[in-house]
């Protein structure tokens, strides 16, 4: 394996010290791999570096096909306007572009062209993933971190289809949220709070609202001398702290055996001492384990549900602890539910093309009452839409203390004076 600080110089050298990004568009495959093993050897003799024959393949194999797997898709990777590309068969290829899609005319010249693509993206994303009729789909991450989908026939009809969520590292404080208007100064204040003070917050919304993205953001203040285990399908989690050990689940072989499931990595991660446990997106048994894991005490739990709502991800979480067929009733499960998250903070995608935090909710269960309410501690209301179809709003905050101010005064986290009501 290539050390990371050879290969750190090299893409240095490449970029700083030679035409590289003016050559890298023209020079077909072959040309490329002999400009960059020209640049590796004139690297070496200039700053007396060693590399071994074997090292030295894999760096311009590595390189290369960073650049030569993406083909006809490399303009609209490198447009950091573009958010979201879906490929439908080799003549439909559609982009997300400042929150709306659109068609592109870009094209490959047969579905065994596209085919041939995928396969390269695939085998130099070092996923180790397979793709083939056996298994005609697969979730894995480019090296970039971009997100990719791809289901080839016989499961789908009109030919390969893949989409590729990418990678933002443009968005990466709470400053870019608020300059983005994802969030407010308030709704900021109050989430950074919540991470120092553990609290268990699901992060909801649909597809692309951007609930990984603001997730990051914030799990970025969990306190830096805590141990960190991250539970993924495919890797987006992006946390800055040291202390991270990452795992992701594992599909089976070839003979369907070798499977390693998120539940499975979740029972795994309550004996590894964990300060904090981060699931990248729950879909089903592992949220009964994460609410006995809280109730149990392991505090400070993350994790992202799809839905429309925040009353949805909470009949969502309910439905999955069902799905396990545990032996308790629908209001006791709603209960433990209710008890264990504090917060839902729901994301969603509006027809501006900007995402907005729209609810933060306390999830609040009253005990002398035995009743379970969701009161929304903030939430945009949308008052109209400008002519260039922006839309206009704002966050109302309720002011009353919410259910939580326990746990801040547990923790010693302080919110400014007079942020809730007295």
């Amino acid at each position: 394996m290539v050390e990371e600080e050879i290969r750190s110089r090299v893409n240095r050298y490449l970029i700083n010290q030679t035409d590289f990004l003016q050559v890298k568009d023209k020079l077909k495959e072959d040309q490329l791999r002999e400009f960059v093993a020209n640049a590796i050897e004139e690297l070496c003799l200039k700053q007396n570096i060693e590399i071994f024959p074997e090292e030295r393949m894999e760096l311009i194999r590595s390189m290369v096909s960073a650049v030569a797997s993406l083909g006809p898709l490399k303009p609209l990777m490198e447009d950091k306007a573009v958010t979201e590309i879906m490929i439908n068969g080799a003549k439909a290829i559609y982009v997300q572009k400042h929150g709306r899609i659109e068609l592109t005319n870009i094209r490959f010249d047969e579905n065994s062209h596209l085919l041939h693509t995928i396969q390269k993206i695939l085998a130099s994303s070092g996923s180790n993933r397979r793709l083939d009729e056996s298994s005609p789909y697969v979730d894995f991450s480019m090296t970039d971190g971009s997100r990719v989908n791809v289901i080839i026939p016989p499961c789908s009809i009109i030919g390969p289809v893949m989409t590729i969520r990418k990678f933002k590292d443009d968005i990466g404080t709470v400053e870019d949220l608020l300059n983005l208007g994802m969030v407010d100064k308030q709704i900021s204040i109050l989430l950074i709070a919540a991470m120092k003070g553990k609290f268990n917050v699901i992060y909801s919304g649909s597809t692309g609202a951007g609930k990984t993205t603001i997730m990051n953001v914030f799990s970025r203040h969990i306190p830096s001398h805590e141990r960190i285990i991250t539970i993924e399908d495919t890797p987006e989690l992006n946390l800055l702290q040291e202390h991270v050990v990452k795992l992701t689940s594992k599909p089976p072989n070839i003979e369907g055996k070798g499977e390693i499931t998120m539940r499975e990595l979740f029972i795994n991660s309550l004996r590894m001492r964990p300060d904090r446990i981060i699931i990248g997106e729950i879909r089903g048994q592992e949220m009964l384990d994460l609410v006995q894991s809280i109730s149990s005490g392991h505090s400070g739990s993350l994790a992202i549900v799809h839905a429309e709502s925040p009353e949805d991800c909470f009949n969502r979480m309910v439905t999955m602890m069902l799905m396990t067929g545990i032996q308790l009733s629908t209001p006791e499960i709603r209960k433990q539910v209710a008890k264990a998250i504090d917060l839902i903070v729901h994301v969603e995608l509006f027809l501006d093309g900007k995402r907005r935090t729209t609810y933060v909710t306390d999830v609040v269960y009253d005990e002398d009452k035995d009743k379970i309410y969701m009161r929304h501690v903030f939430a945009f209301k949308q008052t109209g839409m400008k002519e260039d179809g922006s839309i206009i709003g704002e966050w109302v905050m309720d002011k009353t203390p919410p259910s939580f101010m326990g746990k801040f005064a547990k923790r010693m986290v302080k919110l400014p004076p007079g942020f809730f009501k007295e």
